[in-house]
């Protein structure tokens, strides 16, 4: 009889060892999703290139965003302090960074029509994802959000297969993000016209350099 308790919990241990990284990956999706879907300059940026430039260039600029939230998934869920704290000291270089070249790219939107950029081949699909990538680097209160939610669901300090599939749950999940909006985005901009499409662009726009300047006096002020 003993043995066969020591047999059923055996059983039971390896099937817990054996369900835990499905449930931190489920856990690690919605995660993912959810810090993707609050919209942000990377969000408006992916809408305006889907609305002037297609699905396409809209996918692989949100996708860019992809990497850069399972990279700082990983730091929280690995606790790779060092990198962390790293990053948290120099959040105000890289915020003015951040923030200028959403600046210059608000600037450089608006003074490009949406319909000559229309009639332009459109920006290839690695220059799309790269910009996004290193933007959503250079905001490291992306690992903040990251950092908060892991320890608020007491997800951090796991064994390294539950972390990476938490890890891969973060990047799943906002990679799904990332083409629900791009599409969504390319199914409404088949319904307007020219004139819509003109003032959402300039719209989208205006609120990136918005965020940009907010994004340089939060970190001077830091």
């Amino acid at each position: 009889m003993l043995a066969g308790r020591l047999r059923d919990g055996a059983r039971h241990r390896l099937l817990e060892e054996d369900v835990e990284p499905l449930w931190a990956y489920a856990r690690g999706l919605a995660i993912g999703f959810a810090i993707a879907a609050a919209i942000g300059p990377i969000g408006l940026l992916c809408i305006r290139r889907t609305l002037v430039e297609g699905a396409a260039v809209g996918v692989a600029s949100g996708l860019g965003a992809a990497p850069a939230d399972g990279f700082y998934a990983s730091v929280a869920a690995f606790g790779l302090t060092a990198i962390a704290d790293w990053l948290v000291a120099a959040r105000r270089p890289l915020g003015v960074v951040g923030g200028c070249f959403l600046v210059a790219l608000a600037i450089h939107s608006l003074l490009s029509r949406p319909k000559a950029a229309a009639d332009r081949p459109p920006r290839s699909l690695p220059s799309a994802y790269a910009t996004t990538v290193g933007l959503t680097i250079a905001n490291p209160a992306t690992i903040l959000s990251f950092a908060a939610a892991f320890v608020g669901l007491g997800l951090a300090g796991h064994d390294a297969p539950t972390a990476a599939a938490l890890v891969l749950g973060v990047f799943s999940g906002s990679a799904s993000w990332w083409v629900i909006l791009a599409l969504g985005v390319s199914a409404f901009r088949d319904r307007i016209g020219l004139a819509a499409l003109t003032r959402l662009a300039a719209g989208s726009s205006v609120l990136i350099g918005l965020l940009g300047f907010a994004a340089v006096g939060a970190s001077l002020a830091a």
